[in-house]
Formats: structure tokens, sequence, C-alpha cells
């Protein structure tokens, strides 16, 4: 968590407090609301090591932008559902994600999902969908067919967040294919840094061959823990190694982010006040400051 309790004590040449990344603690402004919506920014969280907090970014990242008066559609492209049952929405014999790849005519609204944070909508994801990359393999443009069906919706949207699945394979491509940023949540423990090279060559071969407009919109830390020395060490080389792609706001360890999922709500409804609820709400701040979202 990037505040001032949880972060250093030492100071700048100014006395500005310094954050858990090193860098001076900055107060993002609350984003000024929109006059109209759309077009979307469609934002991939990707990072091909599982439990990292992809899916507890994705949800609360989104709650936060629509607390912030932004219309954001998340998508489940992930065969767990795990985002889906995060946000308390049924997949048993309803239309996903899966239904909407395999027949690209489908009209999506007949898929979307209002969920019970008002301006956050989800097209969600059952076991269903770890059958596509079998079905899409043939299809001519299969790295494109994602992109497809989001650019029947994009115009209402201000965002689309796509929680991906844990691999670097073709549903993973799609995601990257169809976005115009990339948010990488790492994990502030050793081997979750040992992948991301691989995931950083997959981006660059998208940008080189598939989507040339393609960022990276930033490194997240997560499950920081400023207590053990060990969090503070792969801190440390996370920004020694992406240097200003590292988000300022650190997203802590907690047990909340857990017990929000059993309830079924983003944890800026199952506890507004505590931390972690507000490190997701300046997160949000600080990729509108960066112009990642508008």
């Amino acid at each position: 968590m990037a505040d001032k309790t949880r972060g250093t004590t030492k100071a700048s040449s100014e006395d500005t407090p310094m954050g858990p990344t090193g860098r001076p603690y900055h107060g993002f402004p609350t984003p000024p609301p929109l006059d109209s919506h759309g077009p979307a920014r469609i934002i991939a969280l990707c990072n091909q090591k599982g439990g990292v907090g992809k899916t507890t970014t994705t949800i609360n990242l989104a709650a936060s932008l629509a607390q912030y008066g932004r219309r954001v559609l998340a998508i489940d492209f992930d065969p767990q559902g795990a985002l889906s049952a995060g946000l308390g929405i049924a997949t048993h014999d309803v239309p996903t994600i899966y239904d909407l790849l395999l027949d690209t005519k489908r009209d999506p609204h007949e898929v979307i999902v209002h969920t019970s944070v008002e301006g956050l909508d989800i097209i969600p994801a059952n076991i269903d969908l770890s059958a596509a990359e079998v079905h899409l393999v043939n299809e001519v443009a299969r790295e494109t067919i994602l992109a497809r069906v989001l650019r029947k919706v994009a115009a209402e949207y201000d965002v689309i967040l796509i929680d991906c699945q844990p691999s670097l394979g073709l549903l993973t491509v799609n995601a990257l294919t169809a976005s115009h940023g990339v948010l990488i949540p790492l994990e502030c423990e050793f081997f979750a840094l040992r992948g991301v090279a691989l995931l950083i060559e997959t981006i660059d071969k998208v940008r080189d061959r598939l989507n040339p407009s393609i960022e990276l919109d930033g490194v997240l830390a997560t499950m920081y823990d400023p207590r053990t020395l060990h969090s503070r060490e792969v801190l440390e080389r996370v920004v020694e190694a992406f240097g200003d792609d590292v988000l300022e706001t650190v997203i802590g360890r907690t047990v909340k982010f857990p017990d929000a999922s059993v309830s079924g709500v983003p944890i800026t409804t199952f506890a507004p006040e505590h931390a972690a609820a507000q490190a997701y709400l300046r997160l949000a701040r600080e990729l509108v400051a960066r112009g990642a979202v508008a």
C-alpha cells in the first residue's frame, strides 16, 4: 500500500514523503467527471504467472473507476471464471465470452451483465472457455476475434478491462491484440519476477506483428508486505528493472481481498475505508493522471 504509514520515512530535498517504490509520494487528484462516454480504451491485465492479483486488480480497479464516474466493462477471459465469481455473477447455463468468440455475429449486449456496482458491467466466463483455443486454432485471423467482438460495444464505455488467464496462449494473444494498453500485476515475490521478461517479449511480438499501437501502461506491485525484507528487496528490483513503468501505487497484502471475493463484491464496497480499498482508488486516480484512462 503506497501511503505514508506503509512507505519509508526518508524525505526528499523538499521533505516530500517517499512511497514504497522509493519515489516521492504524489497525491493524485480526483478525476473530473466526463461530459460524454466512449470510445473505450481497452486494457489487458496480463501475467502468465497465476496468483499475482490479476483478477483482484481487475475487480477493484474497475469498481474504483466506476466510482469516479467512468463506464467500465470487465471481460472475464479466464476459464476459471474468478472475475465473474468475484463480482457475484452466476455463470452456469448463461451465455459467456466463449459464445461471442465462436459466433462473432452474435450481439455482445446479449451477454453483458450489469453488476451491483453502478457503471460496471461484465462479460462473464466459465469453464467452456478452456475449449476456445481448440476451436479457434483454424479460424482466419484468429488473433483478432476478441477485437472484433469488443469493437461492437467500445463506444458505450470509457474503459474495458480484460482479465487474462495465466498463460501466453491464443486467448492472451487475442487480449493483447484487442488492447490499447497492458497492465502487469506483479507479486512482490522473487519467482514472480522470473517470467516477466517472457511476457514483455510476447507484448513486443504482438506490437510488431499484430497491434503496433499497444503500450505498457504500467507494472503494478501487488501483495506487498513492508514488514518483510523480501518484499522490499523484490520491489526495489522491480523498480530497477522497469523504472518509471512501475506505478507509484502499491497494493498491500490483506485478508480483506478473499473476504470481499467470497461476498461477491469489490473491496471498495465490502470495506470502503480499508487501506486496500483506498489503494485501488488511488490506482484509478494514478492511471487517469498518467493518461491511461480518460
